[in-house]
């Protein structure tokens, strides 16, 4: 009679806990043991969370090198099926040689799941004929699991869910993240409620009134507006966010100036708007008197030099604004020129706020009367607020990420390295993009009901911003240099950016080259393949303009495209949400929506006419919150590098793993000791900051 030393580990994590009996049957390549009933001097306790048991399976002879385990778990009379999340089972064969099988999994039914060794095996790699077909029934079932869908034509596709328990166990939030993100929702909507402000359809009386309501500071709330509405007189939200940051207090000081107007396009939420002019518009129709008045520049000169910047707002342009409260709103579609001064701040020169020249379309410039020029970039930042949240934030994160995520759980098994590499990065993502077309961009969610593309606009500008999507805009290196960036002063997204580029792809590239010695290795691999075809068509909607390959022919093809996955799932989708409650929630520097048409003659804005163009007071507050929850970090937050899940088995990846972790130590260190120096710190890009994956 021959021992197998058999390890089971529970995760250490809130209800990963199973007092059900487990089962296990070890399977080999020259025969199997019998299904064993996993029980030790530890009883029930055996399975509780953090546990690590061990036991003993028995088989009259040798079954060879092990395979794949087979693990179920019966519920009983005292005991009804729970649902357990077993981290890995260890196995140790009377040869000597020990097997790992990651798990990772949740099991809450009584049904037998199968899971391979841990080594890393690509399809022509699994050469055993019981292995394939463990293989082959895994990726059936995941088939059925993860089914695509469509949510809109036109833009990406989603994954086929009828409410959050619909999915698949193992990409459910954890019962920690779930009674956060529920309580953080409710507090901040509660608060709101409690205080009356969330149905008041009124304009806000004066910049005072904002003041004392979203910049946290500890006053009194007096005066008519407030008063007449019975609300108490305390800080109305400050409760909620008060620990949130301080950050908006700074902006509230500073929005109207012009240096930090300009800031915003390089180190706010959304710095992928601005690029290099080397040639103007010809639907912005300036002129060195209009814009250097003085005489000291000249635009041809400053052009040459690679001193000015466009941001064009053209995606919005014939994009419907929404009704909001019975009103309808307004949403133009700038053109902003920059120009970088002796002193290297970024100076907005002239704003244009519609796409086509006309009498009625005035050109704005700083020399203007404080309203109009205040209004002007007050449109601006609306446009803004819907290019970053729709086009930077939504579509090229949240959507594509879901693809990603999708296409990898459909078609590659777990024993597989690309699965094991990219499987941290889909953490959550399935859930919160779920929640965020239930919460958000349905027909009663905040964005539809509050925002100026909500509604009827947002499909049709996400499918404009879709066509406009390449793989090189995804790709931060060509990105930047696509927009003549490369030497703008104190772009500190790109500077940190690039620097985690660089840092991912010597990672990916040391995992996948350690798998694929050469290209053919590549071309061999159907489940990778199949991979990015999937990506391809539901995620690009096959279209060959996009850049995005179809299929991958050599190792480095397969090591950039992965890289971009990684760093968009993690570093890009950090950058562009863990600002929103810093620069938007002092709300007249990112207004949701605009309720008055834009001047179309100067010198006829003032302050009342500013205040009749933001929001209302109810569109503000749930733009806030929303914001605000967006940016708020659950206490199960996993950063960049950290893999609490052992997917790999190998040493080398676990070499590579501590490498990274090392760069990436080194880049936080840097950005730190950087940040100190700065009037206004940049932290998106730190990588202590960034979470995995996208998961809020």
């Amino acid at each position: 009679m021959l021992s197998y030393d058999v390890t089971v580990s529970t995760a250490d994590i809130v209800a990963a806990t199973t007092f059900n009996n487990v089962f296990i049957k070890l399977v080999g390549e020259d025969g199997e043991s019998e299904r064993k009933w996993l029980i030790n001097f530890k009883g029930a306790a055996a399975f509780m969370k953090g546990m690590v048991s061990k036991f003993t399976v028995h088989c009259s002879e040798s079954i060879g090198k092990l395979v794949l385990i087979e693990l179920d778990k019966q519920g009983l009379l005292i005991f009804p099926e729970d649902s357990w999340f077993p981290s890995k089972v260890e196995v140790k064969s009377p040869e000597g040689d020990v097997y790992v099988f990651p798990i990772y999994r949740w099991i809450d039914d009584n049904q037998v799941h199968r899971f391979r060794e841990g080594t890393a095996l690509r399809v022509f790699e699994d050469t055993h004929l019981l292995g394939r077909h463990s293989r082959e029934r895994e990726l059936k079932e995941r088939e059925e699991d993860y089914r695509w869908d469509v949510y809109a034509e036109g833009i990406p596709h989603i994954m086929k869910a009828d409410g959050p328990l619909s999915l698949p166990a193992e990409v459910r939030f954890s019962f920690t993240k779930t009674t956060e993100f529920f309580f953080t929702a409710t507090a901040g909507l509660t608060e709101l409620q409690l205080k009356g402000l969330d149905d008041c359809e009124e304009n806000w009386p004066d910049i005072d009134s904002i003041d004392r309501v979203f910049c946290c500071k500890k006053t009194d709330i007096s005066g008519n507006f407030l008063m007449k509405r019975d609300v108490e007189p305390m800080l109305l939200v400050g409760s909620v966010i008060q620990s949130a940051t301080l950050f908006p207090e700074y902006v509230q000081d500073h929005w109207k100036e012009d240096s930090f107007f300009g800031y915003q396009f390089l180190n706010a939420v959304n710095p992928t708007m601005i690029r290099r002019c080397s040639a103007l518009p010809g639907n912005l129709p300036v002129t060195d008197e209009m814009v250097f008045s003085g005489g000291q520049f000249r635009l041809e000169e400053e052009m040459q030099k690679g001193n000015i910047f466009l941001c064009d707002y053209k995606s919005l342009d014939g994009i419907k604004a929404n009704t909001i409260n019975g009103k309808q709103q307004y949403l133009m579609a700038p053109l902003v020129l920059l120009h970088k001064t002796p002193d290297d701040k970024l100076m907005p020169i002239a704003i244009q706020l519609k796409q086509i020249p006309a009498g009625d379309n005035p050109i704005f410039f700083p020399s203007d009367s404080e309203y109009d020029w205040l209004t002007a970039k007050i449109f601006v930042r609306s446009a803004e607020f819907s290019e970053h949240q729709l086009n930077a934030h939504l579509l090229r994160t949240h959507l594509l990420a879901e693809v990603f995520a999708v296409s990898l759980l459909r078609n590659v098994p777990m024993v597989h390295p690309l699965y094991k590499l990219l499987i941290p990065h889909t953490r959550y993502t399935l859930q919160i993009n779920y929640l965020a077309r239930r919460r958000l961009i349905a027909e009663t969610g905040v964005f539809t009901e509050f925002s100026a593309t909500g509604g009827e606009g947002m499909i049709t500008f996400l499918k404009k911003s879709l066509s406009s999507v390449t793989y090189s805009s995804l790709c931060l290196p060509d990105n930047i240099s696509e927009r003549g960036l490369e030497s703008v002063p104190n772009f500190y997204y790109r500077d940190d950016g690039l620097r985690l580029w660089s840092i991912i792809n010597r990672f990916v590239q040391g995992v996948l080259s350690f798998y694929y010695k050469n290209d053919l290795e590549v071309k061999q691999d159907s489940e990778l393949q199949k991979w990015i075809q999937d990506i391809y068509e539901h995620g690009f909607l096959s279209q060959k303009d996009t850049g995005i390959p179809q299929s991958f022919s050599t190792v480095a093809e397969v090591v950039r495209f992965v890289t971009m996955v990684v760093f968009t799932c993690s570093a890009q989708h950090s950058a562009v949400n863990g600002g929103q409650y810093d620069y938007g929630g002092w709300m007249p520097n990112n207004p949701i929506t605009l309720q008055l048409p834009p001047p179309t003659t100067k010198g006829t804005t003032s302050e009342a006419t500013m205040l009749k163009t933001l929001p209302d007071v109810n569109a503000t507050v749930q733009g806030m919150a929303t914001m605000w929850l967006l940016s708020k970090r659950s206490t199960d937050f996993v950063s960049l590098g950290q893999y609490p899940e052992e997917h790999f088995s190998e040493e080398i990846p676990f070499t590579f793993i501590k490498d990274f972790q090392a760069e990436l130590r080194q880049l936080s260190a840097e950005i730190e000791a950087r940040n100190v120096d700065l009037e206004i710190p940049y932290t998106y890009m730190d990588p202590g900051d960034i979470e995995n994956s996208v998961a809020i």
